[in-house]
């Protein structure tokens, strides 16, 4: 509910509380059925006969006869085109001839078992005939249509037939400014309101129909005909046009005034409609429709209107119910009418012309109509209604309930259950695929169907889903009086179902009390692998209740580590082994009936880590010397179910350590590659139906393996790759011992050196000295010292390490006091070059 203001939005919400759906079904394909063709549009007028077990369909140049029992079968089909000739007209007249200036069906009545009576705008020009059921075609026999039915299609207006005569709210010429509530009869002349402001001014008609008087004749003379329309109010005085919801009525056995209000309506009275807020002084001055709800005596007949406010800022909407008559005050000229049958008066025509007077200067009213208990039952936020059909159903309780069908303009269907304080909205449907307006509403007992027409086609909804509640408590707490728990087959069913064994042990409770309900919820398994993220989701059905979250036994917050996600699921970063354990997603809901909070569990998780198991470590020996005793010792380390045995071993003393194994290395130590694993729920299916297990894998897990090992294999290329290039690089450049030069030297010695003679004394200072000079230098002991250092460093010498230092290939000299460990003695070994391949180079 959109408030004028923010002030209006605080009282209203104090006061009344907005509409809260408990179920959304979002979409119910499976328990739809729908009717179109292609090429015809406007499926907005609709006839039931639950006699002939079909369903009529008024669409725009197109009547169908379709199966009440499923309307996606067509029984019959009949074309009602224009002429050309009235086409042209039409669009002489400034209309559209692809919008305009076709015939749209807008009068669907019976006439008797064997025809329907069918009226049309036929392009601004409106037409009706008869249509013969048993061959279901148009008789050809056309009448003016001019008080029957509207002449724009989009104009509001409304019908009914009784007992063979035709009443009407509409326009009676092009321009729309002649209003009329009219009665077409081959018994009588044509009777019809004044073309006064007093009576009608600028109505916009939403329903009629017909309240028997309980004991009035056999001709029914006495029953009352009601029309419900908004019009501009004419007792107010107002800067603009005030808007108000009015209520009419005519008696069907009005014959009209001798002289006075000859051929007018001599019963015609209105009165206002309130729908408010008394505490607010606020308003609902639009009436939308109107369902009447009849019961035996007209004293118990209750309707049912869709009301909303005037101004264009506020958008509330409510929905008033109130009895007839209920605030109907009967003046001395008014009960003279309504008695006149009895009286020296024997119809309407004998009423003395003073009294026909004051009928006409004073159709209305003082006192208004208010609803039951003075306010609206409900209240909606940001939600247009449109139309709205009621259903009395008798619960397991004895007692009977209404049940309201409310269509949106968005194709949403709203089912609603009055309740002594308040209404509870049941679920919330969507009808049409498309959001578009549902433009009718019709209600089956007997199929228990529900009948939607818009512009695109026809939809057939059960009344009930009881079958989409899977558990007892869902069963319970949606307090709708056409569902019950059946223990036995543990399913919710429809008690219109059930037989009267079966009625005996179901389990139903409208205050929302669900202690008694049976439940059969389990606990999935997860396994999770260390470092990995786990998603647990929770599926809710109920708008009305909050999900909480526990983990073993401990309620989560907001502040807990844990991540909550959309949908009321829980998302569990990098399990660790802290982590394990039960997690459980439970319901909270409300029960205001019951006057308390009823906790249900949703669904339940067992996390456990996915270790892998491994063989038994083999045994390390390792023998050491630290002493000259000789002591041993066993441990024992336990994980994983497994011992290991290390022996330690101490003997005299050595300078050696000898392992006997290499080192047992443990796999679970090393993290796994980072992943994710998805629990995934189908919405309205029991939670064990979708139980995992160990030796199963979903597609995503498995991809994720996959591309784990994938990534694994390419990294271990690339380094070894990398590997190659620097181990060839660091060759190339010299940086590495005598082993890579001599692979060097053999791959570019050949064609680089090959044509110097030097390049031997080069090579030999590559390679060393010879085996024979190792042995000659330890054989002579007593030698000079720094002539064996220097020897010595002449063997250690490889050459590269001069790089640096060479110029042009001599040896630069240096002193003695500034010898380095690589620097080359030139008096006992003669090179030329240092580095003969730069020379080469």
């Amino acid at each position: 509910m959109i408030g004028c203001s923010s002030v209006l939005e605080v009282f209203i919400d104090s006061f009344y509380r907005g509409i809260a759906v408990r179920l959304c079904v979002v979409n119910p394909h499976v328990d739809l059925l729908e009717f179109s063709e292609p090429g015809i549009f406007n499926y907005s007028t609709l006839l039931l006969s639950e006699e002939r077990d079909a369903l009529y369909v008024g669409a725009r140049e197109a009547i169908f006869e379709l199966s009440k029992r499923n309307v996606t079968v067509q029984n019959h089909k009949v074309q009602w085109t224009v002429t050309n000739d009235h086409v042209k007209m039409c669009i002489g007249k400034g209309k559209s001839k692809e919008r305009d200036c076709l015939n749209y069906i807008r009068v669907l009545q019976v006439v008797d078992d064997e025809r329907l009576y069918v009226c049309g705008t036929n392009a601004f020009q409106p037409q009706c005939d008869y249509l013969n059921l048993g061959d279901f075609s148009l008789e050809g026999r056309a009448e003016d249509g001019r008080g029957k039915c509207s002449f724009d299609p989009l104009q509001s207006f409304t019908t009914i037939m009784v007992d063979g005569e035709l009443y009407s709210g509409t326009v009676y010429n092009f321009l729309g400014s002649e209003p009329i509530i009219s009665r077409y009869s081959p018994f009588h002349s044509l009777l019809r309101t004044e073309y006064s402001t007093s009576w009608l001014n600028e109505p916009s008609f939403v329903f009629a129909d017909v309240i028997r008087e309980g004991s009035n004749g056999a001709d029914g003379e006495d029953d009352k005909i009601y029309y419900f329309f908004t019009e501009v109010s004419v007792e107010y005085e107002f800067f603009g046009k005030l808007l108000i919801p009015r209520v009419a009525r005519v008696c069907k056995g009005d014959l009209g005034g001798q002289r006075t209000l000859q051929k007018k309506w001599t019963s015609f009275l209105k009165a206002k409609l309130v729908c408010s807020m008394p505490e607010l002084n606020f308003v609902f001055n639009v009436v939308h429709d109107i369902f009447i709800l009849k019961g035996k005596d007209r004293r118990d007949t209750v309707f049912y209107g869709v009301f909303t406010s005037q101004c264009c800022v506020c958008l509330q909407l409510g929905v008033c119910g109130g009895r007839l008559l209920q605030r109907e005050v009967y003046t001395q000229w008014h009960h003279s009418i309504s008695t006149s049958r009895s009286s020296k008066w024997p119809s309407s025509l004998h009423l003395p012309d003073k009294t026909l007077q004051f009928v006409k200067d004073h159709p209305l009213l003082e006192d208004p109509i208010l609803p039951s208990g003075n306010r609206p039952l409900l209240i909606t936020r940001d939600i247009n209604y449109t139309q709205l059909v009621v259903e009395k159903v008798k619960a397991l309780d004895g007692n009977i309930y209404d049940i309201i069908f409310t269509g949106t303009d968005k194709g949403v269907l709203h089912k609603s259950v009055v309740f002594q304080e308040d209404v509870h909205c049941v679920e919330e449907i969507q009808l049409l695929k498309e959001s578009e307006p549902i433009k009718n509403l019709v209600l089956s007992s007997k199929t228990r169907s529900l009948y939607a027409g818009s512009d695109s086609g026809v939809v057939q909804s059960p009344t009930a889903f009881c079958s989409r509640y899977l558990f007892c408590s869902d069963c319970v707490l949606a307090r709708d009086p056409y569902c019950a728990w059946d223990p036995t087959s543990l399913t919710c069913v429809n008690i219109l179902d059930a037989s009267k064994r079966q009625l005996r042990t179901l389990i139903q409770s409208l205050n929302g009390d669900a202690d008694k309900s049976v439940s059969r919820e389990s606990y999935l398994h997860v396994l999770v692998k260390p470092g990995s993220s786990a998603e647990l989701p929770c599926l809710g059905n109920s708008n009305l209740a909050h999900v909480m979250w526990k983990s073993n036994g401990s309620v989560l917050s907001e502040a807990s580590r844990f991540h909550f996600m959309a949908e009321n699921g829980l998302l569990i970063y990098s399990v660790a082994p802290e982590d394990q354990g039960h997690y459980e997603c439970w319901s909270v809901e409300w029960a205001p009936a019951a006057g308390k909070n009823f906790s249900r569990l949703l669904v339940g998780y067992i996390v456990k880590l996915d270790l892998p198991s491994r063989p038994p470590p083999p045994t390390t020996h390792m023998t050491t010397t630290l002493s000259s005793q000789e002591k041993s010792s066993t441990r024992t380390v336990e994980g994983n179910g497994k011992t290991e045995r290390d022996s330690l071993t101490w003997t005299r003393p050595t300078a050696s350590v000898l392992l006997t194994s290499p080192p047992h290395t443990d796999p679970s130590l090393t993290p796994p590659p980072s992943s994710t694993v998805r629990v995934q729920l189908q919405k309205n299916l029991p939670p064990d139906s979708v139980a995992s297990r160990p030796d199963s894998r979903e597609p995503e897990a498995e991809y994720l393996q996959h591309n784990n090992s994938v990534a694994l294999l390419f990294l271990f290329l690339l380094f070894f790759l990398l590997f190659l290039a620097a181990l060839v690089y660091n060759c190339y450049m010299q940086y590495l011992p005598a082993p890579c030069l001599r692979l060097r030297a053999a791959l570019l010695g050949t064609h680089k050196c090959s044509h110097q003679p030097q390049y031997q004394a080069c090579e030999a200072g590559l390679m060393g000295a010879s085996p024979a000079d190792k042995v000659n230098m330890s054989e002579r002991p007593t030698q000079n010292g720094s002539q064996a250092a220097q020897s010595l460093r002449a063997l250690r010498d490889t050459g590269y390490e001069t790089e640096p230092e060479c110029g042009n290939g001599q040896v630069l000299s240096h002193s003695p006091s500034q010898e380095k460990p690589f620097d080359v003695d030139t008096d006992s070994q003669s090179i030329k070059y240092a580095d003969e391949d730069e020379q080469c180079c």
